[in-house]
């Protein structure tokens, strides 16, 4: 046997027990992270029609409450699209300087004249999306208990086109739910998103001070976030 196996063969079991516990690491670990939405849904950003609606200029340069759109955000657990109506409130022909003095913006708008005079709706693509095992996320309970929309969907205010900030996963949701003092606000500032923006990020760096403050606000609202599977999987 000692003329067919040399005596370091004897590693070889070693060495493939290692290698294949190393790499089953690698492919746990890989699975772990890539296959989570964390990585697959956070910078989701969907072709929209006309190229898509800027919270850019409408919620950042111009200021625009969220609630002038997405009408029903307090009162139902579905975030609302608008209908084209509401485009129109602004972009109907002699409403705005701009469709008289800048051909461009006339030609990227003219979808919604298009789809209003047709009296259709536009096909906006969908960005965010909980699977369908859950029930949609209740933005009426969130809102009224101090969430802003700044908390979930990022800096939306500044997007030219929307995406998705965070991952909704379950973990996500649920480290929210164990320790949701750190994102909480005034009910009346919830679509204040520049503010809440820069409250939340002040309120980070006083440390045990700021924190304070969002723990106050949950035992003022008397808040209790469920963590049992039946709030959400119903």
């Amino acid at each position: 046997m000692s003329l067919l196996f040399p005596k370091w063969f004897n590693a070889f079991p070693t060495a493939f027990a290692l290698g294949g516990l190393c790499t089953a690491t690698v492919a746990v670990a890989g699975v772990w992270y890539y296959f989570t939405p964390k990585f697959w849904a956070v910078g989701y950003e969907p072709t929209q029609p006309g190229g898509g609606f800027s919270h850019q200029i409408h919620a950042g340069k111009l200021g625009l409450d969220c609630r002038y759109c997405h009408t029903k955000v307090e009162e139902s657990p579905e975030a609302n699209i608008p209908n084209v109506a509401t485009c129109m409130g602004c972009h109907a022909d002699g409403r705005l300087k701009a469709l008289a003095e800048k051909p461009a913006h006339k030609e990227k708008t003219e979808f919604l004249r298009t789809a209003f005079a047709a009296d259709q709706s536009v096909e906006w693509s969908r960005v965010h999306k909980v699977p369908d095992y859950v029930r949609n996320f209740p933005h009426n309970a969130h809102v009224n208990a101090g969430v802003s929309c700044y908390s979930c969907h990022g800096d939306i205010q500044n997007m030219p086109v929307v995406r998705q900030a965070e991952s909704l996963s379950m973990s996500w949701c649920l480290d929210c739910h164990r320790d949701s003092a750190p994102h909480l606000v005034e009910k009346d500032k919830v679509t204040q998103l520049a503010w809440v923006e820069q409250h939340l990020k002040e309120r980070q760096q006083k440390g045990t001070e700021g924190l304070a403050a969002g723990k106050k606000l949950a035992e003022d609202m008397h808040l209790a976030p469920p963590e049992h599977c039946a709030a959400c999987h119903y």
